[in-house]
């Protein structure tokens, strides 16, 4: 059987940045940074991806930081400010894969409260086989949990399958590094051009 696809979203398909919303809610540089470090930093956001509650993870922060109530309530009540959109090149690559024929499925670290404003807007997401969205099963990458998940929902599609058989494209070393860990081939997609030729180099022909 010929390769499957595993594409991460962010950073590889989708263009998201909490900073695009909080250049013109916190102008400042310096104050902006420390907001994005400390305040809704990617450890707190991580947790949504996990499962947590929009609501819970606004208080525990507003309580923590009352000073920026309205700026922590703003990183979900303006959420799509944080996504600039789609990677063009990394849309190209997806495209290309999927012209070729190889089947595409998506595992993402995303909110469950979140990922639906992704897939009322971006119509290609419906195109993919399947998708695992971590906040809708309470695991996370890089869990080994997540991507048995994930090889189970492949075998539901082609039964057959076997975890060499699933190249994983995803911006995260560790993420990467978990996928192999399990006995995925993995690629740490840093630009489009660079994974386009590890997947050339692994036989895929596109």
């Amino acid at each position: 059987m010929q390769a499957i696809i595993v594409f991460d979203f962010g950073g590889v398909l989708f263009d998201w940045n909490p900073d695009y919303l909080y250049q013109s809610l916190i102008p400042d540089e310096a104050e902006r940074a420390r907001f994005l470090e400390h305040v809704c930093n990617p450890a707190w956001n991580i947790e949504q991806d996990r499962g947590r509650p929009i609501a819970e993870a606004i208080a525990i922060k507003a309580t923590e930081y009352p000073h920026y109530a309205e700026q922590i309530a703003a990183f979900y009540q303006r959420w799509p400010e944080t996504l600039r959109g789609l990677l063009p090149e990394g849309m190209a690559l997806y495209q290309a894969l999927k012209q070729a024929g190889y089947p595409i499925f998506g595992l993402t670290n995303w909110s469950d409260e979140t990922f639906p404003y992704a897939w009322e807007n971006y119509p290609f997401l419906h195109e993919i086989t399947d998708i695992v969205v971590s906040g809708r099963i309470g695991l996370i990458k890089p869990d080994p949990a997540i991507y048995h998940t994930m090889y189970q929902r492949i075998l539901q599609h082609y039964p057959e399958a076997k975890p060499e058989q699933l190249i994983f494209i995803d911006d995260a070393a560790h993420n990467a590094q978990g996928a192999r860990n399990v006995g995925w081939q993995a690629i740490h997609h840093t630009s489009a051009g660079e994974t386009a030729a590890r997947l050339r180099e692994l036989g895929l022909a596109f």
